[in-house]
């Protein structure tokens, strides 16, 4: 701001604020306003950063309808996010997944910087209408797209996990790397077998080149694609979450209310990225909207199992009433 020392004469404030309203209300050009009124344009320059500096003029932006600047805003405040997408929904009770479909695929569009490694989550509807809807870039956006979480499962939903892979990387112009086992298998024993086959020992050290990583958030009660694949827990596994204080987990890995990790029973049977190994990416985009999900998103925020959350309105709402 100009010093309030420099107080300007009555004549030098009218000048000022004509100048003003001549270039931001009447949109007259800054060479207009100088033949107009007989001076230079870089004096018309100075004396419009003057009122600028004077408060004469204020910038305001304003959010149109369906775009909420402000809760986002808020989100990233609150749970120290890295950002935040907040997305309108048409009707109540209407699926969310096309709204959030729709702008992750214009917020990937958007950040995806070029060699990036992508790590993503096999078992998310949401992901995959997220790729349906996803314009393929002019140039490449990433070196390769990796499966996080075992991209096995029964054959009638197998393609979609290879699918959700596939199209990613012809997308980005990435290379494809598939975890060639389920999420979810019999022991601790195959599970270590499994581990040191060559291709899925492949899969497991581009975990450690990830530098952003596509997640869904799942809540305690498994979703149908997740129960059609194959890698689902029993209902016995969820009583036991749910009496370890589950709410929901990101790649097969459970949480509590506050994001802290829980001793699921089956966790020495999963194969899929390591708590601390996801954490250590530097971007974990999460995309989960419903009222159903908002204790699971709820513990995926404060646990900084992510940082980037593309969701709906109401849950940002919600998670902002906590």
């Amino acid at each position: 701001m100009v010093a309030a020392a420099s107080t300007p004469t009555p004549d030098h404030m009218r000048l000022l604020i004509k100048v003003a309203r001549m270039y931001h209300e009447r949109g007259v050009r800054q060479p207009e306003i100088a033949a107009h009124l007989n001076m230079s344009q870089p004096r018309v320059s100075r004396l419009l950063k003057e009122a600028v500096d004077r408060g004469v003029v204020r910038t305001v932006v304003v959010s149109p309808e369906g775009v909420h600047a402000e809760l986002e805003e808020a989100l990233v405040a609150r749970y120290g996010l890295r950002d935040a997408v907040v997305v309108e929904v048409e009707g109540s009770g209407a699926d969310v997944i096309p709204a959030l479909a729709a702008a992750t695929a214009t917020y990937l569009d958007a950040t995806l910087k070029g060699g990036d490694v992508i790590g993503v989550s096999s078992w998310s509807a949401t992901l995959l209408e997220s790729v349906k809807v996803m314009r393929a870039r002019t140039s490449s956006g990433a070196q390769e797209v990796v499966q996080i979480v075992g991209g096995s499962g029964s054959p009638e939903v197998q393609l979609h996990a290879t699918r959700l892979t596939s199209r990613l990387a012809e997308l980005t112009g990435a290379r494809p790397v598939f975890a060639p086992s389920a999420a979810l298998v019999g022991s601790r024993e195959l599970r270590v077998l499994l581990s040191r086959e060559p291709a899925m020992v492949d899969v497991m050290q581009a975990w450690s080149r990830l530098t952003l990583a596509l997640l869904g958030i799942g809540s305690l009660d498994p979703s149908p694609l997740l129960r059609r694949s194959g890698n689902a827990i029993t209902a016995q596994d969820q009583r036991a979450l749910k009496k370890l204080g589950a709410v929901g987990d990101v790649c097969a890995r459970y949480f509590d209310a506050d994001g802290n990790s829980v001793d699921a029973p089956f966790n020495d049977r999963l194969i899929g990225i390591e708590p601390d190994q996801l954490r250590a990416v530097e971007r974990r985009i999460a995309v989960a909207g419903g009222m159903d999900k908002v204790a699971a998103i709820r513990g995926a925020v404060r646990g900084r199992w992510i940082n980037i959350l593309v969701t709906d309105v109401d849950v940002a709402r919600e998670l902002l009433n906590d």
